[in-house]
């Protein structure tokens, strides 16, 4: 298997931009498309767990969106042609707490999709012992 195909990588970097904007700016529409239509779907949020496609995008409906954040740390690896992770860890403007994304994209007949979303808040970030980038 080839991890992080230039080609591939592109793709997810400009879908995780477009995500991430979408987001903030609380496009309901936007961010449903790139989920995968499908029970199996889920997403863990702060306070909230969705279990498939239409609690997902039933949570986003009634939603009244993100604060403003700012990324601090990103990784997205691809995996061969059609799978790939995105983590982020991030600061909302409105809280001292650090804020953590991951995703996990597959690559369907229809296109690229997230299947598992978990968002997370933690306090005061752990140490790190050893730190890399790939990004």
């Amino acid at each position: 298997m080839q991890i992080d195909l230039a080609e591939v990588r592109a793709e997810l970097e400009r879908l995780f931009s477009e995500y991430e904007a979408d987001l903030l700016a609380n496009r309901v529409a936007a961010m449903n498309r790139v989920f995968w239509r499908d029970p199996r779907a889920l997403r863990f949020g702060i306070a909230e767990v969705q279990h498939g496609y239409d609690e997902i995008a039933a949570w986003r409906a009634a939603a009244l969106g993100v604060p403003p954040r700012a990324i601090v740390h990103k990784v997205i690896t691809t995996y061969g042609h059609d799978f790939a992770t995105t983590h982020i860890e991030f600061r909302s403007r409105n809280s001292d707490l650090l804020g953590r994304q991951s995703q996990t994209w597959v690559r369907m007949p229809e296109g690229w999709r997230i299947v598992s979303a978990h968002v997370s808040l933690i306090g005061k970030p752990p140490e790190r012992l050893h730190r890399t980038n790939p990004a």
